[in-house]
């Protein structure tokens, strides 16, 4: 197949320093010779020229010059490589070995521990359970496993309900939470920070015109603000883009404030230091578990995490299954008779049962985008506050609704007065393909050199004066003159950005790689023996067998669970109840200190150098 041009010999760096032995392995000349013992192979693995030979330990006492059994080689396919998580370090890769349901189990069946467990669930997760358990649509030639007895229509709130029931009287978990509230209270910290950089922003244009210099971590940070809460964003960009971190939010990410509100503002509600509660959240992103794994989030004091344990929404229905948990009906399902052991881990049932209620408003709404409305609530923050009435426009870009421009201007009074002054102008961007054009447009418009990634190869080498020269460039192209060109006049196309929502999957946090596939069950014989790119496959004996139709980013499927995420109407008292706890927790645990309210609800990033070479591999 063709590769894109922008994959050059310098992208194949993964980070992972061991597995460049497997690419080539080191032939060793002075191997000394080992005895075999009783349990030894009886095969040996053998290389030369012309491939891979498995040889019997008998052929080679002999002497035998017949090469063996060769082996097939293995192919991995882009469909592989894109499945895989290796693009991550080694010491993130160990991590994530503790960040399991089996981890989790483990935990639960332990009688000798005493921390008091909690879980809390996104509800990108609860709407993917309910996508997947309502009714689908029916085929004579297969059947589904998840779909409803009944006609059932399941909101998030009811398999919220259904979940927490699981989680309390099957696995011994002491509360059930979802994340809405840690996310309302991540908003109003964001919309503090925005407002803080774009105060900042303002007085340095007031005093230096309009040159803004280079930020550094540690000094005032610029505008645009990107968003926080994508962790596979922010791990691309540690590593690949360091050049963003001044720009990317400090504010934490909803799993983590939901952390912080666990083992700081629940704990001291139940009498518990930090260590002596175990937190588990669910999320629909593989890569919230190198987030919870983060040393910014460990307590060095107490010796624990704010997140002890990620699983995936995938990972929550296994648990259910395995267990016999039947979400349809929110009950065990009858036993099935069966001639092998019991999947089922036996989970302690010794949970105090004396502790104290807590209240937290449940599933809270925040229109805008299923991937938390961080755009939206700054939107919301400018036309609530503004002395003017304001006008939101929304374009989408290249017509592709993961990547879209909101612009608020003054609404024209009746007076005469025709201006439509821009107060606000923020993207919407998923997706990594949208993702490289925000990071070079943000390199142009702020003269800062993106060097590294593929964004800075694929942009131009000039900084803010070549992304000028380019749009000039165009302008001509398409039959304008300088002076209508967008630099010499056009507001919406010079007025930089002031924010940005990135998330790394396409269509959101709804799409995240954890979340569950289109219901459909798998199908080998309409699948054929070819993949999608050309190879050959045995489906059954790797036990890969995809489902039919059923593959990650299907843009129907992410369609339904988007309309599934809002589906419970929203209750217009629901924020006033929020705010009102928001300030009361923040009363608790901060007392009007605004340095520890940062430091509780806010982080920081820092640049990962690489110690592999792309160039300096040998094929």
């Amino acid at each position: 197949m063709a590769f894109s041009g922008a994959l050059t010999l310098t992208d194949l760096n993964d980070f992972i320093t061991p597995s460049q032995a497997c690419i080539k392995p080191v032939e060793q000349t002075n191997k000394p010779t080992e005895e075999k013992g009783a349990g030894a192979a009886v095969t040996e693995i053998r290389v030369d020229e012309s491939g891979y030979y498995e040889v019997s330990q008998a052929g080679i006492s002999n002497g035998s010059t017949n090469k063996g059994r060769k082996l097939e080689q293995a192919q991995i396919s882009l469909n592989d490589c894109l499945a895989c998580s290796g693009c991550i370090t080694s010491a993130e890769s160990v991590l994530i070995t503790l960040q399991s349901h089996t981890e989790v189990l483990s935990v639960l069946s332990n009688d000798v521990d005493e921390r008091i467990p909690i879980i809390s669930i996104a509800p990108q997760s609860l709407a993917s359970l309910a996508a997947a358990y309502s009714p689908q649509p029916r085929s004579a030639s297969s059947t589904n496993e998840r779909t409803s007895i009944t006609d059932e229509i399941l909101t998030p709130r009811e398999v919220f309900h259904r979940v927490r029931r699981f989680c309390t009287s099957i696995l011994g978990f002491a509360y059930v939470f979802d994340t809405n509230f840690a996310r309302h209270l991540a908003l109003k910290e964001h919309v503090k920070e925005f407002i803080e950089r774009q105060q900042e922003a303002q007085q340095k244009e007031l005093t230096n015109g309009d040159s803004v210099p280079h930020p550094t971590i540690t000094g005032a940070l610029p505008l645009p603000m990107l968003a926080s809460a994508c962790p596979g964003w922010i791990c691309y960009a540690e590593k690949a883009h360091s050049e963003m971190l001044p720009f990317i939010a400090r504010t934490k990410s909803p799993q983590q404030v939901m952390g912080t509100l666990v083992k700081q503002w629940i704990g001291k509600k139940l009498g518990k230091r930090p260590d002596e509660i175990y937190h588990v959240s669910v999320m629909p992103c593989y890569d919230k578990k190198l987030e919870a794994s983060r040393q910014d989030f460990y307590d060095d004091v107490f010796k624990t995490r704010d997140v002890d344990c990620v699983v995936t929404t995938g990972e929550l229905e296994l648990m259910m299954k395995e267990f016999g948990w039947d979400l349809n009906t929110g009950t065990l399902s009858p036993v099935q008779p069966t001639d092998g052991p019991s999947l089922s881990i036996p989970v302690k049932k010794n949970t105090p049962i004396n502790l104290p209620g807590v209240s937290i408003p449940e599933l809270l709404n925040h229109p805008g985008t299923s991937s938390g409305s961080y755009l939206h609530a700054i939107l919301r923050h400018f036309m609530s506050t503004s002395p003017v009435p304001l006008t939101l426009s929304v374009k989408a870009v290249r017509n592709a609704a993961d990547h879209e421009e909101y612009i608020l201007r003054e609404t024209p009074i009746e007076n005469g007065n025709t201006s439509s002054k821009i107060v606000f102008k923020g993207i919407k961007c998923y997706g990594f393909r949208n993702l490289q054009n925000v990071v070079r447009k943000v390199g142009r418009e702020r003269g800062v050199r993106v060097e590294s990634g593929a964004a800075g190869r694929l942009g131009s080498a000039g900084g803010a004066g070549a992304g000028r020269g380019v749009r000039k460039i165009r302008a001509v192209r398409k039959g304008r003159g300088a002076e209508d060109s967008p630099s010499a006049g056009g507001e919406d196309e010079d007025r930089r950005f002031d924010y940005v929502e990135v998330m790394a999957c396409p269509g959101g946090c709804v799409n995240g790689g954890g979340q569950l596939k289109p219901p459909a069950m798998p199908n080998s014989a309409a699948l054929g023996d070819i993949d999608a790119e050309g190879y050959k496959r045995d489906w059954d004996g790797e036990g890969v067998a995809p489902s039919v139709g059923a593959k990650w980013g299907d843009r129907d499927w992410t369609k339904k669970v988007e309309e599934v995420y809002w589906r419970d109407a929203k209750n217009v008292d629901e924020d006033l109840v929020a705010d009102q706890l928001v300030d009361e927790v923040l009363e608790e645990l901060c007392a009007g200190d605004d340095a520890e309210r940062k430091r509780l609800l806010r982080t920081e990033y820092r640049a990962v150098e690489s110690d592999v070479i792309g160039l300096a591999v040998k094929w």
